[in-house]
Parts: structure tokens; sequence; C-alpha cells
């Protein structure tokens, strides 16, 4: 099992890629609230407000089998999920570190800070 933390370059190369190093396909989840996606927002990433949690079990399914890497404003509320997700029969969640506001520093100055 990988660590639960992954920086932000290693989230990017595996999103480039669509796999991550153990060749799992990559979803990338976004578990702020909606207004803070409507302020900035990594394209792909499927939001999944963490006050709504947890997520139904047909939205849980299409995650099946896959790499589950949570992003959220700094890291804080990302961990938490990525811990449900595998105390929950995903094995493979992990967490951004520094989350979108660290992408927006390194990755994607475009990206809207807040």
């Amino acid at each position: 099992m990988q660590n639960i933390e992954v920086d932000i370059h290693t989230v990017q190369r595996w999103l480039k890629h669509g796999i991550d190093d153990s060749g799992l396909p990559v979803t990338l989840v976004d578990c702020r609230e909606p207004n803070e996606a409507e302020i900035a927002k990594i394209d792909g990433a499927v939001l999944m407000p963490m006050r709504s949690w947890p997520p139904d079990q047909e939205t849980l399914a299409t995650l099946n089998g896959k790499s589950v890497v949570v992003h959220c404003h700094h890291g804080g509320r990302s961990l938490r999920v990525a811990n449900w997700f595998r105390q929950n029969g995903h094995p493979n969640a992990t967490s951004m570190v520094g989350g979108i506001d660290q992408w927006s520093l390194e990755i994607d100055p475009t990206i809207s800070r807040y």
C-alpha cells in the first residue's frame, strides 16, 4: 500500500499519464464545497463535497479499481477523506499535500488562490 499523502508533482505526473506508479487509472476527487470549486478548480477533478459525505454507492462504484487522489484547499479535509476511502474499500486512496493552493502556486498559476 502506498503512502496516504502524495505531493503535487507526483499527482501532476499521474494525471498526465492517466495512471499512478502501480499502473492503476487515476481519479482526482475534490472534497471542497461547491462555492470553493467555483473560485478555483483543477480540470478533470470530480467534486464530492465532504459535507455531503459519504457519497452514494453508485458514485463509489465508479471508483472501484482506481487510484483515488483527494484534494481540498490545503490538505486537511482531503487527508480525512482519503482515510475514509481506505477504510471503505479503496486502499490506494491518497491525499494531495498542499491542496489546490499549492497546486496553483507551483503547477498552474492560472488557478485563482483564495
